[in-house]
């Protein structure tokens, strides 16, 4: 018969409780004698939630995609395109120009690559003229992207270096163009746009170029975006140099027609001009139609009538009053692909068989 163990007055006690967590330091409080500080101005920011002003290259980018700056031409232009892939996205381009009163006839071959983060777009002429633009998206709110061009003709070959960051309220971008880092020649631009309430968005741009060592220019502009609360209007102003302002005015009068006016004014010593531009846009079911007057007595017009998805009619025309002359141009945009509809994401309604698209 066994004996049981006797149980000691140590036995008896409970277990001692485990020993406290260590807690971190924080280094924002303790080690830096301004971080209580910092931490109330960015608890005071966060609170304000102020938007995002977009970047200083877009500052008035509803106004030019309303105006007809981007869109006129003149003479005969066609447009091929033919979609290989759409995840990703890769997409081949045969543009000609031809019957052009300012150059000479063209033709274009293009090639684009994208997908959620990465973006590439080729382009070669007939001449040897060649460009390429390079995206890389780290993070939906940090960009880096590189455009070069290589041309035939003296002067006109530029690598560009660039890097845009998006914060919550605020936006920073730096770019480089032919920078050297043997002598550091080339040119250099830093932007900064703030948001200081949530329709007005403040910031300045400065630009450093060094043509050689010991012959530098340095330059600022300064930048104003004020957008309505319902954001059906937008004004902007940029100040840069001795006496150069630009100015524009975006408003939406429907969900079909929208406005835009202009103004470039430069008051430098020994030279005065000044340039004001009035565009309108009226977007249709299947067609997109632009008028522009600005003060030199142009009045120009630009229509894109869609017959189908897939094929667009463009007619562009220009008066210029003053001068008596007048420009007239006509294109048609084909877009083609070798995917069937489900490849697309146009999957027929159930019942209906799928057919492919037709091959070019």
């Amino acid at each position: 018969m066994s004996v049981p163990t006797p149980v000691t007055a140590v036995d008896a006690l409970p277990p001692p409780p485990p020993p406290p967590a260590p807690v971190a330091s924080s280094s924002s409080s303790s080690s830096w004698p301004f971080g209580s500080l910092y931490n109330r101005f960015a608890a005071w920011r966060k609170s304000l939630d102020l938007p995002n002003p977009g970047t200083v290259e877009n500052l008035s980018k509803e106004a030019k995609q309303t105006s007809l700056n981007n869109y006129a031409f003149d003479g005969a232009r066609a447009d091929l395109s033919k979609s290989l892939s759409m995840n990703p996205m890769f997409q081949v381009t045969h543009s000609f120009h031809l019957g052009s009163q300012t150059s000479p006839p063209t033709y274009h071959f293009g090639a684009m690559f994208a997908n959620d983060r990465l973006f590439m777009h080729g382009n070669v002429d007939n001449d040897g003229n060649m460009s390429a633009r390079f995206n890389q998206g780290w993070s939906a709110n940090s960009v880096s992207k590189v455009q070069a061009q290589l041309s035939t003709t003296p002067g006109q070959s530029f690598v560009q270096l660039e890097h845009d960051y998006q914060g919550s309220d605020y936006s920073l971008n730096a770019k480089a163009v032919n920078p050297s880092p043997a002598d550091l020649s080339g040119i250099y631009m830093g932007s900064y746009l703030q948001s200081v309430t949530k329709n007005l968005a403040l910031g300045v741009e400065t630009i450093y170029q060094q043509q050689a060592p010991g012959l530098s220019d340095i330059g600022a502009a300064y930048l104003a975006k004020y957008t309505s609360t319902d954001r059906n209007w937008i004004a902007t102003a940029q100040v840069q140099g001795p006496g150069i302002l630009q100015a524009s005015y975006w408003q939406k009068l429907s969900e079909k027609v929208d406005v835009a006016a202009e103004l470039q004014v430069m008051a430098a010593p020994g030279r005065r001009d000044a340039l004001a531009t009035l565009a309108a846009r009226y977007e249709l079911r299947m067609a997109s139609f632009r008028a522009q007057l600005d003060s030199t007595g142009k009045v120009s017009a630009y229509l894109e009538q869609r017959f189908a998805p897939t094929f667009a009619f463009l007619v562009s025309g220009e008066i210029d009053h003053f001068k008596n002359a007048a420009k007239v141009g006509v294109g048609v945009m084909i877009e083609s692909s070798s995917l069937t509809p489900e490849e697309m994401g146009m999957v027929p309604p159930p019942g209906v068989p799928a057919v492919p698209m037709p091959q070019p």
